[in-house]
């Protein structure tokens, strides 16, 4: 079903978005994202220069998204830090790996497809990762001070390594087509929060 939408910049992110998560960025060609948008070609040179630009925006967007929602999950007053970061890689679980090739995390499906197409998007997955482990790094330091977490814990290499092991563990999980390997990355996790 169709959503009218008011902004026509928006209704072409949205449709990439739904359409590059299953596809990749190189398996949707503009006239098939323009058709399922309804919008008119020359709708799209006004709001993007390019399928490249078009890409970084909807990259920018996805961040954008992302990162606040970590900030909404990571601010739950009620709960310890251990417990916001285990909320998230649970989420990760249970929403990162859906079957088949329904992937919902845009930095899973397209980091290694594009890294070497486009020098701009690869700086904004690059950005944009970046400002995901930083956000896992404050969540870990306030563990830490709240007890949480133990002392000895890295916050930096720990945050990076957690987000290396759950990007790796997805795209296993892609390979697999099954959980198995984010099922494992929890129990990791699980295991390196407590500092063993």
């Amino acid at each position: 079903m169709k959503q009218n939408y008011a902004d026509t910049r928006q209704q072409l992110l949205d449709t990439g978005h739904r359409m590059m998560v299953v596809k990749g960025f190189t398996g949707v060609g503009l006239n098939e994202i323009l058709q399922v948008a309804g919008v008119p070609k020359g709708s799209f040179y006004h709001y993007f220069k390019s399928k490249e630009q078009y890409g970084q925006s909807l990259l920018e967007e996805y961040f954008e998204n992302y990162l606040a929602d970590m900030e909404q999950r990571f601010t739950a007053a009620q709960m310890s830090a251990r417990e916001q970061l285990m909320g998230y890689w649970q989420n990760w679980l249970n929403n990162y790996c859906e079957p088949g090739d329904a992937q919902t995390c845009l930095a899973v499906k397209l980091s290694a497809e594009v890294a070497d197409l486009s020098e701009a998007m690869r700086i904004t997955l690059r950005d944009g990762t970046d400002q995901v482990i930083a956000r896992l790094i404050r969540c870990l330091e306030q563990g830490q001070q709240d007890g949480s977490l133990p002392p000895q814990i890295n916050a930096q290499q720990t945050a990076t390594a957690l987000y290396q092991l759950w990007l790796g563990a997805s795209l296993l999980s892609k390979l697999h087509r099954n959980n198995q390997p984010l099922v494992s990355a929890m129990l990791t996790t699980e295991a390196m929060l407590a500092g063993t």
